[in-house]
């Protein structure tokens, strides 16, 4: 396991630049989520990593070698694709084995690694099996076995669970969680899925149009995020505009006032997550903005619901959590005006 540095990589094609000096510094044993939208240049980061493709400019650096121009078979890369690439006419035992095959390794010893790559994943009784005979799950962690099998320096998950159904999703993921950290192996993976990347990640690299727009744990992106893209494409945000009015005092629209304790000068736009609002809120509670709302829509989300609703013509999302009383949703859909807080410490200043 290694460290894994990229300085400046640029990757430029005839009528386009698909990634923009792209720097970042990955510790040994860190994983990193290169999250985006498609088209944003978190793919084609991934393959200059494997080597699949040549950087325009800039330099990768795995421990203290420089691999940028190094060919694929020499990285001690291992590499998880999105559509798995097994190969179909091969059991479980040689997939898994064909990386160490083609290393050369001798046969006691590739049957060790295989038997402990196997063995990790929790497939090791399916080693004779083809892939056709296996569940899409199964698929996946026989991709990942492969992976792990040649001991790789740094492993590559480029989009690996998105073939997958919702619920196994969830628990694919966790397993890849654990297995990168019980073996400690520096990774990069790849996803457009925000909760994906918020339950994995040590630290999240949002991108979009081939930039990075910024690094940071779960919680900082989430919590603090940097511009009004990134406070949309992870969680559901209330992006507003207007003007700071003091050093704790934002003006929405420049004219209904809310306080903060998040704001920076000169920032012309604010963030509130929806499920920072509170309903029915303790007047005598001095942090925050307590606020007279008109209901204009109700969304059930079975464990809560999404309520939209204004206040002087501003629209909010408020997401909150079901109340004891079966009715509650109808109680809040007849009602027409709601009393809702906001806590100063939510409305984070934005650009």
């Amino acid at each position: 396991m290694s460290s894994l540095s990229l300085r400046n990589v640029c990757k430029q094609y005839a009528d386009f630049t698909a990634v923009h000096d792209f720097s970042l510094d990955i510790e040994q044993g860190e994983l990193i989520v290169f999250l985006g939208p498609s088209g944003c240049g978190k793919t084609t980061t991934l393959r200059m990593v494997a080597g699949f493709i040549e950087p325009t400019t800039g330099s990768i650096i795995l421990g203290d070698k420089e691999i940028t121009r190094v060919p694929v078979y020499d990285r001690n890369i291992g590499v998880v694709f999105q559509n798995y690439a097994l190969f179909p006419h091969l059991s479980v035992f040689e997939n898994v084995a064909f990386g160490l095959r083609r290393r050369k390794v001798r046969d006691g010893e590739l049957r060790k690694r295989v038997a402990d790559a196997l063995g990790i994943v929790q497939m090791e009784h399916l080693a004779e099996r083809k892939p056709s005979a296996l569940s899409g799950g199964q698929q996946q962690r026989v991709a990942i076995a492969r992976a792990i099998a040649i001991d790789p320096a740094v492993l590559l998950l480029d989009e690996p669970l998105s073939n997958l159904d919702a619920k196994l999703r969830l628990d694919v993921r966790r397993q890849v969680r654990d297995l990168q950290k019980s073996l400690g192996i520096t990774a990069i993976f790849v996803t457009h899925d925000q909760e994906e990347a918020m339950s994995v990640a040590d630290r999240i690299v949002v991108m979009d149009g081939g930039n990075i727009l910024q690094i940071g744990t779960p919680q900082e992106v989430y919590s603090k995020p940097v511009s009004r893209f990134v406070a949309n494409f992870i969680g559901s945000a209330n992006c507003l505009g207007g003007r700071c009015d003091g050093a704790d005092r934002f003006l929405i629209d420049g004219r209904i006032p809310v306080a903060s304790t998040e704001l920076f000068s000169g920032c012309d736009s604010i963030m509130i997550r929806s499920e920072a609002i509170s309903l029915w809120p303790d007047d005598s509670s001095p942090d925050g903005t307590v606020l007279d709302v008109e209901l204009r829509a109700t969304t059930y989300l079975g464990s809560g619901a999404l309520l939209h609703v204004s206040v002087g013509g501003i629209d909010l999302d408020v997401r909150t959590a079901a109340l004891p009383a079966t009715d509650w949703l109808a109680t809040i859909a007849n009602s027409g005006r709601l009393r809702i807080k906001i806590p100063a410490s939510a409305v984070v200043g934005i650009v």
